[in-house]
């Protein structure tokens, strides 16, 4: 699950994984970064708004939290058969860090495949909000990188828009205005679509 800050991410995330358990799934739901104890303090370092980070560090910590999830999480549930919806995957590092920073995608492609292998997500589903609609919606405390405003959500909305263009068949923009329940049955049907 993707989006530029504050387009739902966490609140669709549990609406899927709460519609998949109900047709009889075993979902496990995680977040980036995030979702181990490495990742936590990872988490905690890299969106302090005190801490001053650099681009490159910055895809290196994402890429770091993302690699210990991987192995120690994502890994061992899909061995398991249960299904894994992330909030955040490559695709932020792409968008945040290859575009809307200028790294390149390649080059943060290349950061991240160190990082995760083969393990890839089968369905891509990028939220799309209008940066002032998300900016409306996110809390008054902000991360460090929420707190950069809306010039960099802006170039990450087109980051995300540019991963759609090069790889259309597994992620998938999904208009994310309107009620919570409008948006949930977008991304359901997605979701259907891809993996019947």
């Amino acid at each position: 699950m993707e989006g530029v800050d504050g387009a739902g991410k966490s609140t669709q995330l549990e609406l899927l994984a709460t519609a998949l358990r109900a047709e009889g799934r075993e979902v496990l739901t995680t977040r980036e970064p995030g979702g181990t104890t490495l990742g936590e303090h990872l988490r905690g370092l890299v969106l302090d708004p005190a801490v001053a980070i650099g681009p490159n560090a910055e895809a290196l910590i994402f890429a770091a939290a993302r690699a210990e999830l991987v192995a120690t999480v994502i890994e061992p549930a899909l061995a398991a058969g249960v299904w894994v919806i992330s909030d955040r995957f490559v695709d932020s590092s792409l968008a945040y860090q290859g575009i809307a920073r200028g790294l390149g995608i390649d080059a943060v492609a290349q950061a991240n495949a160190l990082a995760v292998g083969p393990c890839q997500p089968d369905v891509v589903v990028i939220l799309d909000l209008p940066v002032s609609a998300a900016t409306e919606r996110g809390d008054e405390e902000r991360d460090r990188i929420e707190s950069e405003g809306s010039d960099l959500q802006r170039l990450v909305a087109e980051g995300y828009r540019e991963l759609v263009r090069r790889e259309p068949k597994r992620r998938f923009l999904v208009d994310a205005t309107g009620s919570q329940e409008r948006v949930h049955g977008r991304v359901v049907s997605v979701v259907r679509e891809v993996t019947r």
